[in-house]
Formats: C-alpha cells, sequence, structure tokens
C-alpha cells in the first residue's frame, strides 16, 4: 500500500468567520475543528505522517493549550506563512522520505467521509493528481460597484474544487519548487488559492473525482451549525460483522 503524508493547513486567518480567534479552534460537537480534521487521518493504514501547518500568529497558541492533544496523535506541528501556498511549501519541506503521495486538506472542512478520501486516493494513485470537485448548480452573477449586477456568468463546465486534493510526492514538489520565489501573481491575475492550481500550472493534469456538496468548507458562523449537523449523517465505511465467535467457528 504506498504511504501518504497529510498536511492539514490551518494557517489562514478567517477574517469573513469574525472574532478574536483563528476559526480553526472554533467547535463543532465539542471539538475544535482542527482536531476534527486531524482525524480524518491519522488512523487511516495509507497515511504515514500527519502535519499540521498554523500560521505564526497562532503557533504559540497551539503549542500550549493543543500541544499535548497534538502529540498523542503523532500529529506535527509546522510553522506557515502568510499566504497559503507559503504554508503548503512549508509542509511539503517536513514530508517524511516513505511518503509516495501528499495529501493537502483544509482544516476548515471537517464533514468528510472515508469513503471519499478513498475514492481521492485511488485515482491520484493511477494518475498522479486528484481532487474531489462539485458541479455549480446555481446561477453565477458578477457584482460591480454599488451592489449592481454586471454580467451573468455561464456556469457550464464550472465545478468548485474541494479537499483532500492528493498528488504523487514528487509532482507535487516539483510545482511548488517552480513557484518559489515568484510571488502571488506567479500565475498570474488569478490568485493563488489551492494546490491543483500550481500543480496544472506547472504542465501536469489533475484528475477531477466526483465529490460531494456536504463536503461544506466552514467560513462562517453559520457554517458550524450546519457541519454539525451533516457530521452526523455522513456515509460510514463497511466493516465486517464477523465477530471472534463467528471467526473460530470457521
Amino acid at each position: 500500500m504506498p504511504k501518504m503524508s497529510v498536511i492539514v493547513v490551518a494557517a489562514g486567518k478567517g477574517e469573513r468567520f469574525g472574532g478574536k480567534e483563528n476559526k480553526v479552534f472554533a467547535q463543532v460537537d465539542g471539538q475544535p475543528l482542527f482536531i476534527r480534521a486531524l482525524q480524518l487521518f491519522v488512523n487511516r493504514e495509507d497515511v504515514c505522517q500527519t502535519l499540521l501547518v498554523v500560521g505564526p500568529s497562532d503557533i504559540d497558541q497551539m503549542k500550549t493549550k493543543f500541544g499535548p492533544n497534538i502529540a498523542f496523535m503523532g500529529v506535527k506541528l509546522v510553522e506557515g506563512g502568510e499566504e497559503r501556498h507559503e504554508s503548503v511549501a512549508n509542509g511539503l519541506a517536513e514530508v517524511a522520505d516513505e511518503a509516495e503521495f501528499v495529501a493537502v486538506h483544509d482544516a476548515a472542512r471537517v464533514c468528510v467521509s472515508a469513503v471519499w478520501i478513498d475514492k481521492v486516493v485511488e485515482a491520484a494513485a493511477k494518475t498522479g493528481a486528484a481532487i474531489p470537485v462539485v458541479p455549480v448548480s446555481a446561477t453565477l452573477k458578477r457584482v460591480g460597484d454599488g451592489k449592481i449586477i454586471a454580467e451573468t456568468v455561464s456556469r457550464e463546465g464550472l465545478w468548485m474544487a474541494q479537499t483532500p486534493q492528493i498528488f504523487r510526492k514528487d509532482i507535487i514538489t516539483e510545482a511548488y519548487a517552480a513557484l518559489k520565489g515568484k510571488g502571488p501573481d506567479a500565475l498570474g491575475d488569478v490568485p493563488i488559492t489551492d494546490d491543483a492550481q500550481v500543480v496544472a500550472a506547472a504542465g501536469h493534469d489533475v484528475t477531477a473525482v466526483d465529490g460531494d456538496a456536504r463536503n461544506i468548507k466552514i467560513t462562517t458562523k453559520d457554517d458550524l451549525r450546519l457541519a454539525g449537523a451533516v457530521i452526523k449523517v455522513l456515509p460510514q465505511k463497511q466493516v465486517s460483522r464477523r465477530g471472534a465467535f463467528e471467526e473460530a467457528q470457521w
């Protein structure tokens, strides 16, 4: 089984969430978001390493308040940068030699089923790079000055990217190496917002895997309540119902 290093990115500022604390410390069903995000990966058989990347302004709080939790889970703490792609680059620098693949996941996405992760892992193993996506179903409007509708944007062929995004290690490390030092406008007028964007810009195809609309990214406080409800109804992986007694009889 190919081994995978997981980078959980918790370095965003979360300005739309509001409040004094980073949203990754907000709780869903009694646990901080970043803990729930880590739990998606730490016990997977194909994961050899889990890294938590935290912004410079939050790393002291993470160490003092949650250090024991992180250590118990076997998670390595990494200091991030000012921009998301800088944080991912810092995580990549700490990836274990034994890892053949790297998964990058947003700490603000906690409504994820192991079944969905398996689908992305399978696709990445075949093609080298895969991400979950869902089709854009709503009508899109471009809004101009004064909140006036400027135009209607066609949604044909548009999909929303999700995480985890999974890549063969050499593909994502080479893509980030090519990006290094070029700045946030390295890919033109479009800001760098995810890792598939960096990998595609380096010339590698990225496979789209059918995601799920329940895999929401928590952006506002209202999303916390929605996430709490969604977590309870996520699909579960099937496990054998055969107990010890039945196995002994066999």
